[in-house]
């Protein structure tokens, strides 16, 4: 597909969203007007994502907008929050319509090697050390709800060592079905507090250390807790969603939201 045809399918999706949500409110109505629309932003955002353009500048080189790099890059960063108003209306919309069974899990956000995490002052504050299956890094952690056909529902970003428990109410509070989680979520306390009787109920995998016998359902209901692995390899194999490059949190937390956006949006 060019480049030509992808931004204009990219284009005709935010305009859709921009249009139901009413996004022209945001437009401006005094002083210098947008050298690009809020729809053309959104829309280079994303093909950024989705094109494997590594930076803005790259973007900036190969597309020709009509403003300079810096007012492209500034535009990025304010008009994020409204690509996230978007990504949460699609989420709302999948939740109307989700499969019953749904898979909970986090992933690593590194936002910078190992080496270089004592002089990241990019992320100072929000970014600190956590703890992955690959061992250790220094970033935050996303969180996210989808349901078997990998349909995101709902998701946050926390810091690297926040425990996943902790997140996993606020991201299943309105929502019904049977979830499925990995070992991470082991809690006799949030297991009976989540539980509501022919409504949702919690199952997870069990520890190395933990013995507990299950039926051949149950051992196929937890093999589908791999289908959200999906959604994170696909967030940062071909949609941007880990990255060093920003140099300012605006930028970096920008790049979440468009990575985000540019999923929901290709799904």
């Amino acid at each position: 597909m060019t480049t030509t045809k992808l931004y204009t399918g990219i284009e005709q999706n935010v305009t859709f969203f921009y249009n139901q949500l009413q996004l022209s409110k945001h437009e401006k109505t005094t002083g210098r007007p947008l050298a690009l629309s809020i729809i053309e932003i959104i829309t280079l955002a994303i093909l950024k994502q989705v094109s494997g353009i590594a930076t803005k500048v790259a973007l900036w080189k190969s597309t020709e907008p009509k403003c300079s790099y810096k007012t492209l890059s500034e535009n990025f960063n304010h008009f994020a929050p409204l690509a996230l108003l978007i990504v949460k209306a699609i989420c709302a919309f999948n939740r109307q319509c989700a499969d019953k069974i749904k898979l909970t899990d986090s992933t690593d956000i590194p936002v910078c090697l190992n080496k270089n995490a004592n002089q990241n002052r990019v992320m100072k504050g929000l970014a600190v050390w956590g703890h992955s299956g690959k061992g250790l890094y220094f970033g935050l952690k996303l969180h996210m709800t989808t349901d078997s056909e990998r349909k995101i529902l709902s998701f946050s970003l926390t810091p690297a060592n926040k425990d996943d428990r902790s997140q996993f109410q606020n991201l299943n509070s309105d929502l019904a079905g049977v979830f499925l989680a990995d070992a991470g979520y082991v809690s006799e306390e949030l297991r009976s507090s989540f539980y509501k009787e022919n409504e949702k109920i919690l199952f997870t995998a069990v520890r190395k250390n933990m013995k507990k016998l299950i039926t051949d359902w149950q051992y196929h209901l937890y093999n589908l807790r791999m289908r959200i692995e999906l959604n994170f390899r696909s967030l940062k194999q071909f949609f941007g969603l880990v990255t060093s490059i920003p140099r300012s949190p605006k930028s970096m937390i920008a790049n979440y939201v468009y990575s985000l956006l540019a999923y929901c949006l290709a799904g």
